[in-house]
């Protein structure tokens, strides 16, 4: 029999979860084996009772006697022994036996004993009634009773036979109908050579994309009314044409991302309550309330199609039509999260932005590094551009959850999108300007022009009061910001110190220690005892690298110079370890470390300048100049930069620029003490091979440093270079471009006419100078002269 069950629509499809239809089609596949195999079972019970009905089948007595006189007869022919040749006991109980009428009329054909005990009640034919019949092959007729007639006799009642369907003729019909139709596929199709099919794909193909540009002018032109052709055109992600599919359906996912970028609100869409629902409103009214519901609807069912298309290419499973490779599954994945990437920058404020960062922040962990980087350049421009903090909030939660989640074992640059946060003191005051309202007030010169002095009276009160206004919802707004920054930290340093305490040795600790340099100064002041021993711990471990224990360094005194002045923790060991690695820096073009180390210097001397002793800053000056002799010009040029701060801020640093020794001992470069290396016993003689150093603003700071770092006079440093820090000056010349930075001046070409005129006037210039020096004969070389100007220069 045919299946005439009407198939799932793609929307019911949607809706109903992949768990929920294994089930349905488990539950279906068992209920059609449960029907055969109970048809089966009848079936088989029905051939073994009419079998055993055939067996069992009693003989009339009419036969019985048809089939001893046969016997008889044969008998006779054959030729029967004489009575008289039979024993006397036989033939008495041939003659007993014949007394008895149960003899004739007992079932010659059974194989019961003779001498079988006789039930009670029993008679021939109650036994022979027990004898089951022959069942009836053939269905029983039903019958429907139809509508009576009346006549003049009465009501005449109607009945018709209930048609019975032949199981066996509809199998028959079924297969006759497959063999046509198996007949029809196999009709040859006409050959195509692969050109006609290139262009017949071309033009399918064009037929799309027009169709979706149709559409998609057409929404976009009238949103309102044409928000259902946003289901048409949603409708053409199920393309089945494996000729075209993959980049329709890849066209539709863009052009529909592009779309709801265009049309979306910039307010969220709350669902209406049953009060409002029954309640009367305006067509206008009512037509903007159908435009957001069927808005909202179409963009929560597009947001599934992308979800379903990147599961089904992580799970490697094909559909059912195979129209899409697995293969090509891959770039439609690429697509869909790009779409959802977009979406989660664009539209922060609308509705499901939840459910996209729930989607997008797993993939940040993804083994494709193209799928990772998206979503993290995705995560971090929405960090950069979140002004108040809501969806930034949703992220942190995520990416904690997942980092617990998955016991640390996740990539690096998940925690470095931290890093981006726009949570520090600086920006708070900016940003809480940039979400005022601002409000538009006419000037005097409008108001003497426009309004009479009565009117002008009361705009002056009117602004008054809207400037009160404006100011309370700003400052409103600012502690709404500063709570949700408050909420989004201890999310982050509730991360930082779980990897602190349970995975030290994690791929993910140089991240950890890189956030915390850049947000200790936020840290509550209770954990900054525990935090500094755990960072010492972790240097004298000695597990970490040259770049971990630099962020280390700079954590700690990030905490130190803010609100852990008032700890009493001696910072000693720290500026011991930088100076013992300082000479570990790279001095080749992977030279990313040296900020970091002015970084560190900077928070070490320039913003605690009070609890630095003279010798400990001599000995980093000194050790900073050697540095600067062998790293890359960007790098000697901040080294340089934090030398002069040193000077200008460090009395008595112009001791180095003397060759006499200050007080007893002598250097000890290879001490890794700063305290005790005598380093006011020595020189800064490396400043005068750096003032021959190839690179113009190394030669610059050297010549500057020589003189004793003046901020006047011609030894003093352009306005320009003097007020930029190091690390700026560092990134400003850095050779990442294998390019000298900055360029050299290019020399003009000149002619040949010119340089021949130049080489006479050369020539005559010096023979008269010749002429005068050594007063021979005239020479009309210029080498000749430069032999005769030796040779008196050696005499």
């Amino acid at each position: 029999r045919k299946n005439t069950k009407r198939v799932p629509s793609f929307r019911k499809l949607l809706k109903t979860s992949k768990i929920k239809l294994d089930n349905k089609l488990k539950n279906k596949q068992h209920k059609q084996q449960s029907a055969v195999k109970k048809y089966r079972k009848e079936q088989k019970k029905l051939r073994e009772a009419v079998r055993d009905a055939i067996s069992r089948k009693p003989f009339p007595l009419e036969e019985c006697k048809k089939k001893q006189v046969a016997e008889k007869h044969e008998e006779e022919e054959e030729g029967a022994l004489p009575l008289d040749m039979m024993d006397e006991d036989d033939l008495k109980l041939m003659e007993d036996l014949s007394q008895e009428a149960s003899f004739l009329t007992r079932d010659l054909s059974s194989n019961e004993p003779v001498h079988i005990k006789k039930r009670k009640h029993e008679s021939v034919m109650d036994k022979y009634e027990k004898v089951p019949r022959r069942m009836q092959t053939e269905p029983e007729k039903e019958l429907i009773h139809l509508l009576p007639i009346k006549d003049k006799g009465g009501i005449i009642p109607r009945t018709m036979e209930k048609p019975v369907l032949n199981v066996a003729q509809d199998e028959e019909e079924d297969t006759e109908e497959m063999e046509e139709a198996e007949d029809f596929n196999e009709e040859p199709l006409p050959v195509l050579t692969p050109e006609e099919m290139a262009a017949q794909r071309r033009q399918k193909l064009q037929e799309r994309k027009m169709h979706i540009a149709a559409l998609a002018s057409a929404i976009l032109s009238e949103p309102d009314n044409n928000i259902k052709k946003l289901k048409e055109l949603r409708g053409m992600l199920m393309e089945q044409d494996p000729n075209v599919a993959v980049i329709v359906r890849k066209l539709v996912m863009i052009s529909l991302m592009e779309i709801f970028k265009d049309i979306v609100p910039s307010y969220k869409i709350r669902p209406l309550t049953e009060a409002e629902k029954a309640t009367k409103v305006k067509k206008e009214t009512q037509k903007l309330r159908e435009f957001e519901e069927g808005l909202v609807s179409q963009y929560k069912f597009y947001l599934e199609n992308l979800e379903q298309t990147i599961k089904d290419w992580k799970q490697r499973k094909l559909k059912k039509s195979n129209v899409i490779s697995l293969k090509a599954y891959k770039g439609l994945a690429e697509i869909a999260v790009k779409c959802l990437c977009e979406l989660l920058v664009a539209l922060p404020h609308f509705n499901f932005h939840n459910n996209i960062i729930v989607l997008i922040v797993p993939l940040m962990n993804d083994a494709s590094k193209m799928i990772s980087e998206l979503c993290c350049e995705a995560v971090k421009k929405l960090f950069k551009q979140d002004k108040l903090g809501y969806a930034s909030l949703g992220v942190v939660k995520v990416i904690s959850g997942l980092v617990k989640g998955r016991n640390y074992d996740v990539r690096p640059e998940v925690l470095k999108v931290f890093l981006h946060l726009r949570i520090k003191e600086v920006e708070l005051q900016k940003d809480s300007e940039d979400i005022a309202p601002k409000k538009k007030f006419m000037t005097y010169k409008e108001k003497r022009k426009n309004l009479s002095r009565m009117q002008r009276k009361w705009r002056k009160a009117e602004e008054k009061l809207e400037r009160e206004l404006l100011e309370a919802e700003a400052s409103e707004s600012k502690e709404k910001k500063l709570k949700l920054h408050t909420e989004t930290l201890n999310i982050v340093f509730v991360t930082y110190f779980r990897i602190l305490k349970k995975a030290q040795k994690s791929p993910l600790l140089p991240a950890v220690l890189e956030g915390l340099a850049k947000f200790a100064h936020l840290i509550n002041v209770e954990f900054f005892d525990d935090l500094v021993i755990v960072l010492h711990s972790l240097i004298a471990s000695g597990d970490l690298r040259y770049r971990e224990s630099l962020h280390c360094i700079l954590s700690a005194f990030h905490i130190l110079s803010g609100q852990g002045d008032v700890l009493n923790i001696d910072p000693m060991k720290f500026y011991t370890h930088l100076y013992k690695t300082l000479f570990s820096l790279h001095a080749g073009r992977s030279n990313d470390d040296t900020e970091i180390v002015l970084q560190c210097l900077d928070v070490m001397f320039a913003k605690r300048r009070k609890q630095v002793s003279q010798q400990r800053a001599l000995a980093f000056l000194k050790r900073l100049s050697t540095l600067a002799l062998h790293v890359l010009p960007n790098s000697s040029v901040g080294i340089l930069a934090t030398n002069r701060v040193f000077m200008q801020i460090f009395p008595k640093m112009d001791l180095l620029l003397d060759n006499e020794s200050q007080g007893s001992g002598i250097y000890l470069p290879e001490l890794d003490e700063p305290e005790h290396c005598n380093a006011q016993n020595t020189a800064l003689w490396e400043l005068h091979l750096l003032q021959r150093h190839y690179h113009p603003m190394v030669r610059t700071f050297a010549a500057h440093l020589i003189a004793g770092a003046p901020t006047e006079g011609s030894a003093a440093l352009p306005l320009d270079l003097s007020q930029r820090p190091a690390t700026e000056l560092f990134e400003a010349y850095s050779m990442s471009g294998m390019t000298f930075n900055p360029p050299v001046a290019s020399v003009t070409p000149r002619r040949k006419d010119t340089f021949s005129r130049m080489d006479a006037f050369i020539d005559e210039e010096l023979n008269k100078l010749l002429q005068q020096r050594i007063g021979e004969t005239v020479v009309h070389k210029p080498l000749d002269f430069a032999k005769h100007l030796k040779e008196s220069s050696l005499s």
